[in-house]
């Protein structure tokens, strides 16, 4: 049996590669004989910092000097051929084509030709070989641009299982005409992942505040106000820093992209120019590559500020109490599906006297917060679970296969 992981992996988004490491864990758990590999951009990264064999999505057309001459005396025509072609020949083997979780149907930064046509190209190759279809566990909305729209929800129409990982993005392709509203909704798979060992942190009066700092211009790529966008987020960010720092608080630095870096060296630029020296002591910044590194750290916080949806996962999956400055609705719609109301904001106008406040209540209902998250997080596994063995049960049945699947968890509402 091959099983062919599908998504923007290997690209330095840890929440992405997160949830990539989650679904190859749960499959293996359940089929351990079976072949998993992985399509992405970034093969080479996957093998290096998984361990999971990779195909690339796009690879050159036309190589070679005379290759590429003929291309272009051919109006480009053969390359597309070529490209339309490839996925097929990826996939001929595969029995499962399965996209594991992300915010895989929005348009967030992406232009029509780019990943949005690679989504249907690939799912169309997977129909064509014969391989079963499945988006799990995903996130859907906004796709903004026509053509994106028109590419992303042909591929939808092509599966053989969907599901969503909260209501509103079921319901916006609903919207579209996509499975009616009747789709299954389970948790984001990144919850799914084992946490690391809780690592001490020295006992003080004051509370450790991790602070996701994201590189943040807009949600259109190249738009002529995306500087003007960024200063200002950067801006506040860095008030909402020094503030904690004057509290008395530790502040460590969250980011969940490597993109996010340059926003935290202009963050610390900043700081260092308006912080006195005494209070930077209490600055914490430590690099990270993936989603279990980014747990590590959220470990050692008592609260969590945070923009990347998979930052606000790790935090409600380690329990820590948390704000919201979210660019998308979908992190809106986690905090509710743990009963957290009235922390979260919009990245691109939120309020920092605003944010004081909530990080005021936050800290004082930080042990009642605590504990409604480890309620509504109870089963989150088991649902997990459940959905993966449903997506399996695509798979006609092979006699080497008996037994190999987990117990059998109640089936996700």
């Amino acid at each position: 049996m091959k099983i062919v992981l599908f998504g923007q992996f290997g690209c330095g988004n840890t929440g992405n590669d997160g949830s990539l490491k989650a679904m190859a864990d749960l499959l293996r758990d359940a089929r351990p004989n079976a072949e998993i590999v992985c399509a992405c951009p970034n093969p080479a990264v996957v093998e290096a910092d998984l361990g999971i064999p990779a195909i690339a999505t796009s690879r050159p057309a036309m190589t070679g000097r005379i290759g590429a001459f003929v291309d272009r005396m051919l109006f480009r025509l053969p390359g597309r051929v070529v490209r339309l072609m490839d996925p097929i020949r990826q996939l001929r083997k595969a029995d499962l084509m399965l996209v594991p979780g992300t915010g895989f149907l929005d348009d967030f930064q992406e232009v029509p030709r780019g990943w949005p046509l690679m989504i249907l190209r690939w799912s169309l190759a997977a129909r064509l070989v014969g391989a079963r279809l499945a988006f799990v566990g995903i996130g859907a909305g906004p796709i903004r641009h026509p053509m994106s729209r028109f590419f992303m929800t042909m591929a939808a129409r092509l599966c053989h299982f969907r599901s969503y990982r909260d209501t509103p993005s079921r319901d916006f392709m609903a919207e579209l005409g996509i499975g009616r509203g009747t789709d299954q909704v389970c948790p984001d798979v990144a919850f799914a992942l084992t946490p690391p060992p809780d690592r001490l942190r020295p006992v003080r009066p004051s509370l450790a505040v991790g602070v996701g700092v994201m590189s943040y211009s807009g949600w259109v790529n190249r738009n002529p106000d995306s500087e003007e966008i960024y200063d200002l987020y950067i801006s506040k960010i860095v008030s909402f820093v020094g503030w904690l720092l004057e509290k008395g608080h530790d502040v460590r630095l969250l980011t969940g992209d490597i993109m996010d870096q340059r926003a935290v060296w202009h963050a610390l630029e900043r700081l260092q120019a308006t912080v006195a020296p005494e209070l930077s002591a209490a600055l914490v910044v430590e690099p990270t590559t993936t989603l279990i590194e980014l747990m590590r750290q959220i470990a050692l916080t008592d609260i969590v500020v945070a923009s990347r949806f998979h930052n606000i996962v790790c935090a409600i999956k380690l329990r820590r109490p948390l704000i919201s400055l979210g660019y998308a609705e979908k992190n809106e719609a986690l905090l509710r599906q743990i009963g957290l109301y009235g922390f979260s904001q919009h990245i691109e106008h939120f309020d920092p006297e605003l944010l004081k406040d909530q990080f005021l209540r936050a800290s004082a209902e930080r042990v009642e917060i605590a504990d409604r998250m480890a309620v509504a997080t109870t089963n989150y596994t088991q649902r997990l679970v459940a959905q993966r063995d449903a997506v399996l049960e695509l798979l006609p049945s092979c006699p080497e296969h008996e037994g190999e699947l987990a117990p059998r968890a109640p089936s996700p509402r």
